[in-house]
């Protein structure tokens, strides 16, 4: 199972750091990414990180905003978000998983994931 938290409310152009952690299991042999889902918006993808860690991606919208990260014994993975805006509001889930190829942005090819964790962001 995964956790997130780390959501809450803060004010536009404000900062959050989420965590995603793993009980029973590592995250050491799976990829890990962030999604959110907006209130009557489908899941879109936010972040990944290999599992290796040697390479990220990001959705354009939160590139230069957004940092995935995960820690040396890969058993936390983290997304720093700030200059937070509105349209960042939502809930962000966690997922682990081996997606093929360039397909790290398809929530299917995630296997694992947490319970959600929600962000408001004011203006």
């Amino acid at each position: 199972q995964l956790q997130a938290f780390g959501g809450g409310l803060v004010q536009e152009e404000g900062s959050l750091r989420l965590s995603c952690a793993a009980s029973g299991r590592t995250f050491s042999t799976y990829a890990v990414a962030w999604f959110r889902q907006a209130p009557g918006k489908e899941r879109e993808f936010v972040a990944h990180i290999r599992q290796s860690g040697s390479a990220t991606y990001y959705e354009d919208s939160v590139k230069g905003r957004f940092t995935i990260s995960r820690d040396s014994s890969k058993t936390a993975v983290y997304l720093q978000m700030t200059s937070l805006k509105p349209e960042d509001t939502a809930t962000y889930y966690c997922a682990a998983g081996r997606p093929i190829l360039n397909a790290y942005a398809v929530s299917s090819m995630y296997n694992f994931w947490g319970q959600g964790t929600l962000v408001t962001v004011s203006s």
